[in-house]
């Protein structure tokens, strides 16, 4: 199965909404898009929608790990939100709830970044 990669500009907010398998194969495809879309849209926050993500393993920990250090540069937050309970696993187990908040739904991580 592959990646879809789905993103909207919300203001200075980049919603990332994610279906398939993020891996080894698909990353560097999540990686690129996500970064240039970053630095070509004064981006501050990032919403990463992963309701439809079936799969992720350690690439797709990197990638978001990667854009999360990215948007902490600009004084900002990654929220992440409609999480999968095989994916919330990997990121209870990484650490990863340690410094990205999760919301139950786009709607409510955009209104806690003060985008309605």
């Amino acid at each position: 199965m592959s990646l879809t990669i789905d993103m909207e500009v919300k203001e200075d907010v980049l919603c990332i909404r994610l279906s398939g398998e993020l891996d080894h194969h698909t990353a560097e495809n999540l990686r690129t898009r996500a970064t240039e879309t970053i630095e070509n849209h004064e981006i501050r926050h990032i919403v990463l929608n992963l309701e439809q993500l079936s799969f992720m393993d350690s690439s797709g920990l990197g990638v978001i790990l990667g854009r999360y250090k990215q948007i902490k540069q600009k004084h900002g937050e990654m929220v992440v939100c409609a999480i999968s309970p095989a994916v919330q696993r990997l990121f209870e187990m990484s650490g990863l709830f340690k410094i990205i908040r999760m919301e139950p739904s786009e709607a409510n991580a955009l209104e806690r970044l003060g985008v309605a």
